[in-house]
């Protein structure tokens, strides 16, 4: 599991592949003691170490894994939010996130002040159901607060911390971000229904 804490800010130097699969190539500074087949959340999404060296690493993606959240619009020089499992015993710093990427939502607004950066994002109208406002939410496997919510419209304040030591500094309007919501609201969900 993951806790979206980023750990690390990479960067995309190659993807590869075939119609069926493709190969994420990443240069991650800091994560040097890398392991074959740990996981890694790379913007959010559970990849697994295929092979390794230094701070470089590859991880192969499924297609239909490209075609249903953001992966797909990656290209070498693209920057991404790492974070790598959290272990047994370890600090829950963010909330319980599992790398597994509900639906891609699309950045509407950004509003930069001095001192945070309100960004709106329109998510898939499905999920809406699993946001509240002040719960938990992953965008680009960070674990952010909701702010508001308005309809299929989520806005999240960032602190120049977040914004400096992820990839939302540099996020712009129309852009699109891998959304997971909370796995105990989706839990909940499925409990109610079985004793409706």
């Amino acid at each position: 599991m993951f806790t979206g804490i980023v750990e690390s800010l990479g960067t995309v130097t190659s993807v590869t592949g075939t119609d069926a699969t493709a190969r994420l190539t990443i240069e991650a500074p800091g994560l040097t003691d890398l392991v074959h087949g740990e996981s890694i959340a790379v913007q959010g999404v559970c990849l697994t170490v295929a092979t390794h060296e230094g701070s470089t690493w590859t991880a192969d993606v499924m297609r239909v894994t490209l075609e249903t959240t953001a992966l797909g619009d990656l290209a070498a020089g693209s920057q991404v939010n790492l974070e790598r499992a959290t272990p047994a015993g370890g600090r829950l710093g963010g909330h319980i996130m599992q790398g597994h990427v509900d639906g891609v939502a699309t950045l509407v607004t950004r509003d930069s002040q001095p001192e945070w950066t309100d960004l709106t994002f329109e998510i898939p109208a499905e999920l809406t159901r699993y946001v509240v406002r002040k719960g938990s939410i992953a965008l680009n496997g960070v674990s952010l607060t909701v702010a508001e919510i308005d309809d299929a419209r989520v806005t999240v304040s960032l602190i120049p911390t977040t914004l400096a030591e992820t990839t939302f500094g540099s996020i712009e309007v129309g852009a699109r971000a891998n959304v997971e919501v909370d796995v105990v609201a989706k839990y909940v969900e499925k409990l109610v229904a079985a004793h409706a």
